[in-house]
């Protein structure tokens, strides 16, 4: 999974917000799921003279192709928690507009995004809010093959890096080059459009920025490992939070309960792919066969304490990094104005235990 696509499809999101309205019936919608063939895996049996429980239809737009980052999302709906919480969840991918403009609109009452690309969105008045972190903290970084010879950050001199042309790349290299003595203006920059990782490091580039959890366990599988140079180790203000569950300010004003509800399933799930990696794996896989089962395996069992890490529970969202992300960007002019850090996120919502 590269980083270019990712943050490429936040860019395209803000393009698109100003089109955006409000949609009516925010993601949700009812239906008299519970006593039908379709029935959510897991849920509840309903005993006869029970009237069929009503759940309330949700929609969340991933941003990206399935994957591991995803794991709780489809463990919750396996296993039943959703219907528990009396919700009838449909997970979709999120199209050419992106899930920020899908929640933004109306079209979906949750998303998966990014702390880089929801900063960008509330700057221009979209209110958006993320209510958890999927991963405690930053997975991403620069990698490049072993025989590159990338040790440090230092070592980016000289050598050629693939992108997709955002300043926020140049701006995160020379943060980890500069305590390194490395001179960002002597790497090389090319756009590599939506070129393989694996292809692009044989024929154009040197090094790219990647998930390790995706492409860097897709690279030991593969036997073509990588050294790998986490943002996070070398620059604080890089440990941001990616990706990140988002809701509108409109369905926090309007169904605080049905935040509330989605979250507290959601936990579950994710605390179940914390504790049984391997099940989780099996759910996610079996939801999405397309998905190479090897590697979903791997990236489960690597991902899984990475989740919830050194929080107090999963999901915790801490000020300091929403805050420290934008006055860096701010800093750098690659923001118009200040974030105001304590509306982009809240914790209210998550559970109090897990």
């Amino acid at each position: 999974m590269r980083m270019k696509r990712v943050l490429r499809l936040s860019i395209i999101s803000m393009l698109v917000f100003a089109l955006a309205g409000c949609g009516s019936n925010n993601g949700i919608s009812k239906g008299n799921e519970a006593g039908n063939k379709g029935t959510t895996p897991g849920a509840p049996a309903v005993t006869e003279g029970d009237a069929p429980k009503e759940l309330t239809k949700v929609k969340i737009a991933l941003e990206w192709t399935p994957n591991t980052n995803h794991t709780g999302l489809y463990a919750a709906k396996e296993l039943g928690y959703f219907a528990e919480e009396g919700l009838d969840v449909e997970i979709v991918q999120p199209g050419a507009a992106g899930s920020d403009t899908m929640v933004t609109s109306g079209e979906a009452a949750f998303g998966i995004s990014a702390q880089e690309g929801l900063t960008l969105a509330r700057l221009q008045g979209v209110p958006l809010v993320s209510i958890a972190t999927i991963i405690q903290h930053n997975t991403s970084g620069f990698a490049a093959p072993k025989d590159k010879g990338i040790k440090t950050p230092k070592d980016f001199e000289g050598k050629t890096y693939g992108g997709w042309g955002s300043p926020a790349e140049e701006a995160s290299m020379k943060a980890i080059m500069d305590p390194e003595g490395g001179d960002v203006k002597k790497v090389k920059l090319v756009s590599i459009g939506d070129a393989d990782y694996f292809t692009a490091v044989k024929r154009d580039i040197d090094f790219a920025w990647i998930f390790y959890a995706w492409t860097g366990i897709e690279a030991e599988l593969r036997g073509e490992p990588v050294d790998m140079l986490y943002l996070k180790d070398y620059a604080p203000q890089l440990d941001y939070y990616t990706p990140v569950l988002i809701t509108s300010e409109k369905q926090i004003s309007d169904n605080p309960e049905l935040v509330k509800a989605f979250l507290k399933a959601t936990s579950k799930g994710y605390q179940y792919a914390i504790d049984k990696p391997e099940e989780a794996a099996a759910i996610l896989t079996k939801a999405v066969p397309d998905l190479d089962a090897e590697l979903v395996l791997a990236s489960q069992k690597w991902l899984s304490p990475k989740y919830k890490d050194d929080a107090a529970r999963w999901g915790e969202q801490k000020l300091e990094v929403w805050k420290n992300y934008a006055d860096w960007m701010y800093g750098l002019k690659l923001l118009d104005k200040p974030l105001d850090a304590e509306s982009a996120f809240t914790n209210d919502f998550l559970p109090d235990n897990q």
